[in-house]
């Protein structure tokens, strides 16, 4: 995993081309780039991110963001009754129960 300006690059080896090619894999825009050596391939990665902002910027709309911190979620309604008044008695917002249970999963997961 590669990582620039808080985008995230994947990149596989084509054994048939003899190319590295990578797509950076936190944005629903495509952005691809690809090199044959892994100095290449690091370059290519930058450049690629760097000429999405730029090509952005000319047209005059805002890159995405990797992650802007907002995302929905679909919930059964019984969870989502559940959440609602747990967060209620324990006097914290719904966003902020679900934050400190996705924090606690996480940090569950990566002990």
């Amino acid at each position: 995993m590669m990582e620039y300006k808080g985008y995230l690059g994947t990149v596989e080896y084509d054994a048939e081309a003899k190319i590295f090619h990578g797509d950076i894999i936190n944005t629903r825009d495509v952005i691809t780039f690809q090199g044959t050596t892994v100095n290449e391939i690091e370059r290519a990665f930058k450049d690629s991110i760097n000429g999405y902002i730029a090509w952005c910027k000319e047209d005059g709309i805002e890159p995405e963001k990797p992650y802007s911190g907002k995302f929905n979620i679909r919930l059964p309604p019984e969870i989502h009754r559940q959440i609602a008044v747990l967060a209620k008695k324990r006097r914290v917002s719904l966003n902020s129960f679900v934050v400190k249970a996705i924090t606690d999963e996480i940090a569950l997961l990566t002990q």
